[in-house]
């Protein structure tokens, strides 16, 4: 019974002796054999055959029905078969459309003929067409680059397999126009852009000078006005990576810090990281400053010419063909020929306490003084596209700060004179090559030296003696990174980076004789890989990457994830989480106060990995961003640590100024930003809280307030733009910095020694500053656009505290305190001229 009904299933499901419509049978093929047939209705129409054997393999099926019907069959991978007719084999064009991506198959592909007969591609990507005299296709499709072909003889007989590259664009992250300011935005990564050419105008500033602008932003100060000071959520200077153009910078100011060597009118981008930085950064366990003036598009030639009452400076740039241009830019100080109340103001705030202005304290008579100051830095630029593939540039840059003082004095008879050598100078230069191989992958080599000199000399008549300090820095570099473009929303980059640093600290004196040289040098090998997904339309932002460090000398690995992740919870929320591990081998320490005359002091040096440990990091932040109706609110609580600091890098001026161990700091806190736009003025409200704490485990007080902890900071601003006038007014406030008070019930008149209470007990008194700023443009008839701007730092002239200590008087054997105040009320006035 078992055998006879499967013979009558058998006999049923083979149905050899009625004929059945073509279209079924092949559809019965695609379900047995998972294939798909691509036809044209008119070949099949009214066809009826006795079905194949279900037992036949594929080609067996395909032969019987070519023999049975006068159709031919084209079996492309078992995957897919063309129904074509014999007659019209040899005028037919037929091929698939595949996506060089994935290898899939593309839908609604415009296929166009010479003659313009066009089709489009089926469900399987599939195309057929007649053959004519000329066979030129033309294939395209949204999201791809169109490509043109030529079907030869040769082909007649098979289907075309056409592959087409996806047209990658990738997309913009989200910026939110207007932070603080015109020109300032946010990326969707968590770092502040800075466009200088398309900025606005901040409280105190008429130059979007840059290192002056990241300190409006809330988290970001500088205790002592300078922008070589700059501490971002607790960190020292050197803590942060001041990059230009790919070049690594150890000097950031002129004027010994009030004027940053950045020249303003140059920079196209400006970028700033106070957390989650790429893994492609470095040699910081701060924030990233990154200058680039390299242009997004193409520019057309410029020129600009500039003065205010501290410098000079002109700019140029000029395309030599449609390949190639060159940009030069140059800025001096005007003090060799005038003084001006602006320079008043900067001179007497950089030398008060100092052993310049010791000198003269302590003449009776007859003093003189001739003083000589004067920097300058220009940048050099050459940019070369080779084909249509690769671009060379070149960048060089010098920066050169330069203070001559003779003193002299007669005391008693005696004549008593002394001569002041104080420069400060980095050279720069950085050449690079970008290959774009094609849509999908491209490679950045770059190489770069920066070298960096501080040098002092001093010579006095009365004793003879000659005292010589110098430090130097010798960094090259080598970059390499390739982007992969894996599809328009995810990109991986991955590099290898080498770093050689040299620093040379020199002291030598005469009468009595002393020398010594020391000179370090460390090299790190670095390897670096990161992915981007970047996804506008469901609003997520995630970048996770890592870097690591091999140091030579230490055979030491040391690695650093780094993440952002920014999720848009709806159009107007956005919630950002970062997060990042670093460390840094070379930092700046101060060995005595009165170190290259009190004035800059601080000397650059390489790390040992043990007293002078390497310095690590870690920092997370959570940040919300709401943005409605020209609202805008920015709330960012972060946690961030810093093992490795030694006492002589946080620039103690109490019990721990000669002490020499090492630790950590801790520091916490809250960064809030309240802003509304009413259409031609804007205003801000920001707080920062900040609550830092150093740990010293081998010192009596192992934990006290840190140096450059400012626990409130409050700024406003008022912001006025219409047309070509900009006006801002603003104000900043914070609590005074920690300061150590002298235990004075322990003082011994006959033995006159400092006792200090516990370090950083108490705090300067508070900070508050109210600044003004204002600019004009008008263009002439022939083109020619001026700009003058005017503003006044401290418009109250209050006495700001910025830091006090204590010594012991010489002539008194009394406890003595001293002040250091910052600017009085300073003005300054711009004027350019631009074509």
């Amino acid at each position: 019974m078992f055998f006879f009904f499967l013979l009558v299933f058998n006999l049923f499901g083979q149905d050899k002796g009625k004929a059945v419509p073509f279209k079924k049978i092949i559809i019965d093929i695609e379900k047995q054999h998972g294939v798909g047939f691509n036809y044209t209705e008119d070949n099949i129409a009214g066809l009826e055959l006795n079905p194949p054997k279900q037992s036949l393999s594929l080609n067996q099926k395909l032969e019987y029905l070519a023999k049975k019907t006068n159709l031919s069959f084209e079996n492309i991978g078992n995957k897919f078969i063309n129904i074509y007719k014999k007659e019209s084999e040899q005028n037919r064009i037929c091929g698939y459309i595949l996506s060089a991506l994935d290898k899939k198959t593309i839908e609604n592909a415009n296929i166009t003929l010479a003659n313009k007969t066009q089709t489009t591609t089926d469900s399987k990507g599939y195309f057929e067409l007649f053959k004519e005299e000329k066979n030129t296709i033309l294939i395209s499709h949204v999201g791809f680059v169109s490509k043109r072909i030529t079907a030869g003889s040769s082909e007649s007989k098979n289907c075309l397999q056409i592959i087409l590259e996806p047209e990658i664009t990738e997309l913009q992250e989200i910026k939110t126009t207007a932070i603080l300011a015109s020109g300032i935005s946010k990326n969707a990564d968590g770092s502040l852009e800075i466009k200088p050419k398309k900025f606005g105008i901040l409280p105190g500033l008429i130059e979007p000078d840059a290192l002056q602008t990241m300190q409006q932003i809330p988290g970001v100060n500088s205790l002592d006005e300078s922008v070589s000071s700059i501490n971002v959520r607790g960190g020292t200077h050197d803590q942060n990576l001041f990059v230009w153009n790919g070049i690594r910078m150890f000097q950031t100011g002129h004027f010994f810090g009030l004027i940053s060597v950045f020249n303003p009118n140059l920079a196209h981008t400006i970028s700033i990281y106070k957390n989650g930085s790429s893994a492609f950064y470095g040699e910081s366990v701060s924030s990233v400053v990154a200058i680039s003036s390299n242009p997004q598009t193409e520019e057309k030639n410029a020129f600009s010419a500039g003065i205010n009452m501290i410098n000079a400076d002109v700019y140029t740039k000029y395309n030599i063909s449609k390949k190639s241009y060159i940009e030069i830019s140059a800025r001096k100080s005007i003090t060799d020929f005038v003084e001006t109340p602006t320079y008043k103001e900067y001179f007497d705030k950089i030398f008060q306490n100092t052993t310049i202005t010791d000198f003269s304290q302590n003449q009776n008579i007859n003093y003189q003084s001739d003083k000589k100051f004067g920097f300058y830095d220009a940048t050099l630029k050459y940019a070369q596209k080779i084909g249509s593939k690769d671009q060379l540039i070149l960048d060089l840059i010098t920066i050169k700060d330069n203070l001559e003082v003779f003193q002299s004095a007669t005391v008693y008879d005696i004549n008593k004179s002394e001569n002041n050598i104080l420069r400060q100078q980095n050279y720069g230069g950085n050449l690079s090559w970008k290959r774009n191989w094609n849509n999908f992958n491209t490679t950045k080599i770059n190489v770069y030296n920066s070298s960096y000199e501080l040098f002092a000399n001093q010579k006095t008549t009365l004793d003879e003696q000659v005292v010589t300090q110098e430090n130097r820095v010798n960094n090259n570099g080598l970059n390499l990174e390739n982007n992969h473009v894996i599809s328009p929303k995810f990109i991986i980059n991955d590099g290898y980076q080498y770093n050689e640093i040299g620093i040379t600290n020199l002291e030598q004196v005469q009468n009595p004789d002393f020398y010594r040289r020391v000179k370090d040098v460390l090299r790190t090998h670095s390897f670096i890989a990161e992915g981007k997904y970047n996804d506008t339309i469901s609003r997520i932002y995630f970048k996770a990457g890592s870097r690591v460090n091999y140091i030579e000398k230490f055979k030491k690995f040391i690695v650093e994830p780094r993440m952002q992740f920014s999720y848009g919870i709806n159009k107007n929320l956005n919630l950002e989480l970062l997060g990042e591990l670093k460390s840094q081998n070379s930092q700046q320490i101060i060995d005595l106060q009165k170190d290259y005359f009190g004035i800059e002091k601080r000397r650059w040096i390489v790390s040992n990995n043990t007293t002078i440990p390497i310095q690590r990091s870690r920092q997370i932040s959570l940040n919300l961003f709401y943005q409605k109706n020209d609202w805008l609110l920015d709330i960012e609580n972060f946690y961030k640590k810093v093992k490795g600091i030694t006492t002589s890098s946080q620039g103690f001026q109490n019990q721990l100024e000669f002490v020499r161990t090492t630790g950590d700091y801790e520091v916490w806190g809250t960064e809030m930003l309240i802003q509304k736009k009413m259409d031609h003025f804007l205003t801000w409200l920001s707080y920062t809280y900040n609550h830092n704490n150093y740990h010293f485990a081998n010192y009596e007080y192992p934990s006290f307030p840190n140096n450059y902890q400012l626990m409130h900071t409050v700024s406003w601003a008022g912001i006025y733009e219409k047309n070509n006038f900009k006006i801002a007014l603003g104000t900043k406030w914070s609590s005074g910095r920690p300061k150590t008070s002298p235990d004075l019930s322990q003082f011994n008149l006959s033995d006159p020694v400092l006792v200090y209470n516990r370090p950083n007990n108490t705090n300067l008194h508070i900070f508050s500053q109210v600044n003004i700023s204002s600019t004009y443009k008008w263009e002439a008839g022939n083109g020619i656009q001026y700009k003058l701007g005017i503003s006044i730092l401290n418009i109250l002239n209050r006495k700001n505290e910025i830091s006090e200590y204590y010594r012991i008087s010489s002539l008194t054997n009394s406890v003595e305190e001293v002040e250091t105040f910052a600017l009085q009320r300073t003005p300054n006035v711009s004027f350019r001229i631009s074509l």
